[in-house]
């Protein structure tokens, strides 16, 4: 078996490339998962709820594995991590044409700003979980989609706050106090529903 004595300026390049390495990857799968929402959107806006479905499912797997990958980061200490530091629009419409009376305001909404509760909206999604079929599934999977983003961001925030705790994130980024800002879910309304199902 091959050993060789650790070495300070060693230990250095094995923590940057493994940010860097991670990193990167992770820049690959939000690419995917870009070009995954943008399929969504034409499956959903066509009506083809089967392929929106197995979209979903497909963006959900990805998640999961980029979850999984927040791993190889905590394996880092704050120290060694210091070290290196020193040198993800939804379309309403679509429902709306699949027959459900989405609410007007909904559909003209601006996109650019998040999502609030809506009665009215709610009392649409009741309706269609209610009725069961192919826009339930869909609601259902993009509540899975809701909880895996959730699950990714809450372990973007505890391991930030592993490493460096309350500091300036990289770039000069507020750090881990911005990112927990960001736990809020996508798609407020089918949390909301669950204990009126």
């Amino acid at each position: 078996m091959c050993s060789f004595a650790a070495h300070p300026q060693h230990n250095f390049y094995v923590e940057t490339a493994h940010i860097i390495v991670i990193h990167q990857v992770y820049e690959l799968w939000f690419k995917q998962l870009l070009h995954e929402r943008d399929h969504l959107a034409v499956m959903l806006r066509a009506g083809e709820s089967a392929s929106a479905a197995r979209t979903l499912r497909r963006t959900l797997t990805i998640l999961k594995t980029i979850v999984a990958q927040v791993d190889v980061l905590e394996t880092m200490t704050p120290l060694e991590f210091g070290a290196f530091r020193g040198h993800f629009a939804d379309d309403p419409t679509a429902v709306a044409r699949a027959g459900w009376p989405v609410p007007a305001h909904v559909q003209s909404r601006d996109v650019t700003v998040a999502l609030a509760p809506d009665p009215e909206v709610q009392a649409v999604l009741i309706a269609v979980y209610r009725a069961g079929g192919e826009a339930a599934n869909v609601a259902e999977r993009l509540l899975d989609l809701d909880e895996g983003m959730q699950e990714w961001r809450y372990r973007h925030v505890k391991m930030v706050e592993r490493t460096i705790g309350a500091k300036m994130g990289t770039g000069g980024s507020p750090g881990a106090g911005y990112l927990a800002t960001t736990l809020k879910p996508c798609f407020p309304d089918l949390w909301a529903i669950r204990s009126s199902l």
